[in-house]
């Protein structure tokens, strides 16, 4: 563990978030020192509150200041004195999009705001949390699909918010080639991410899992993930921080293979002993009926019978990343779930 008094300090924005909250929890472990981005302080105490769920007793390593995506106010604040930074935060619509600019342009521009504010402080190295969205979701040929693949914004199929992933990220890298002047930048490319939750808030991968227990998932649809937990996410982050060999590189964040949703099913009923999920298969047929009048099904199209095959090698080889299995991030979901009262088993 690094000595407190004089540990570096981390700027990870989005400290209410999924991902952003694991990062947070395991560098106070580490013993650095953590300054979060908050879009209110009012939601500090919520912060707080998860990390005591997460097993912290103390806080004396964790500051918080107010600032959003969407405005230049308070970034040149948060990054000062900073050693690294984790950009972990993704701008949130409460509302449907008109247009897919109004997904799309605050990625870019919270992403190039966190930038430019790294380059003013002097910061050593910044993280961001980009996403698979942005490496393979154009992969159509069943090969293995590594860092080296991108996804084709122009991709018809891609929703605004893909689109955006791959966008923000490339704008990234782009500010580090023509703006960085030595700014080092490491990317990480999560697939669907499980694991515990620290509260009763859901992530997107988690209220995909509930919608198998709240009927709102009638039967369910033959996707399949590439899976991660949390845990292991937060625990390349860091890696990808601190390691010298990560400089100018993405990393796919996978446990490696794949599961599908009816097997995600199958394993939550016989491994857990939960009877009350939804365990009916979709045929696509359905599934592309529904999605004719059915936004949320449209979405789901592009993915019917598509293996999203990829690799691990480079981060387990070049960090010496060890992740947990599909099943364990699966379960543990379900078991964090269990325990918020999110479902009942």
């Amino acid at each position: 563990m690094i000595n407190s008094d004089h540990s570096p300090l981390v700027l990870v924005t989005g400290g209410t978030g999924f991902v952003g909250i694991h990062c947070i929890l395991q560098l106070l472990e580490k013993g650095y020192r953590v300054r979060t981005t908050l879009r209110t302080l009012s939601r500090k105490e919520e912060v707080i509150e998860m990390l005591k769920n997460g097993g912290l007793s103390s806080f004396e390593n964790i500051f918080f200041i107010e600032t959003d995506l969407s405005s230049d106010t308070n970034w040149d604040k948060a990054a000062e004195n900073c050693d690294y930074i984790l950009h972990v935060a993704s701008p949130i619509s409460l509302s449907l999009p008109k247009t897919e600019d109004e997904t799309i342009k605050p990625a870019i521009e919270g992403t190039l705001r966190v930038l430019s504010a790294a380059k003013k402080a002097g910061v050593k190295r910044v993280v961001i949390t980009s996403s698979f969205a942005a490496v393979g979701y154009s992969h159509k040929d069943g090969s293995l699909i590594t860092e080296k693949d991108w996804t084709n914004p122009n991709d018809k199929h891609l929703s605004a918010y893909l689109k955006s992933k791959v966008l923000a990220e490339r704008a990234a890298w782009d500010f580090i080639k023509t703006q960085g002047e030595g700014m080092e930048l490491a990317v990480i490319n999560p697939m669907a991410i499980f694991g515990p939750l620290l509260s009763q808030k859901l992530s997107s991968g988690h209220d995909l899992l509930n919608r198998m227990f709240d009927g709102s998932m009638k039967a369910i649809p033959q996707i399949t993930l590439g899976i991660v937990d949390v845990r292991d996410v937060a625990d390349l982050h860091i890696r990808a921080m601190t390691d010298k060999n990560a400089n100018g590189q993405r990393f796919l964040a996978l446990s490696g293979g794949t599961l599908s949703l009816p097997e995600i099913a199958t394993l939550i009923k016989e491994k857990m002993g939960i009877k009350n999920i939804v365990t009916r298969v979709a045929p696509n047929w359905l599934i592309r009926l529904i999605a004719l009048y059915n936004p949320a099904a449209r979405n789901i199209v592009p993915q019917l019978g598509r293996i999203k095959n990829a690799s691990n090698e480079k981060a387990r080889t070049i960090l010496n990343w060890k992740p947990r299995s599909n099943e364990e991030a699966v379960t543990s979901a379900i078991a964090s779930m269990i325990k918020f009262g999110l479902i009942k088993k």
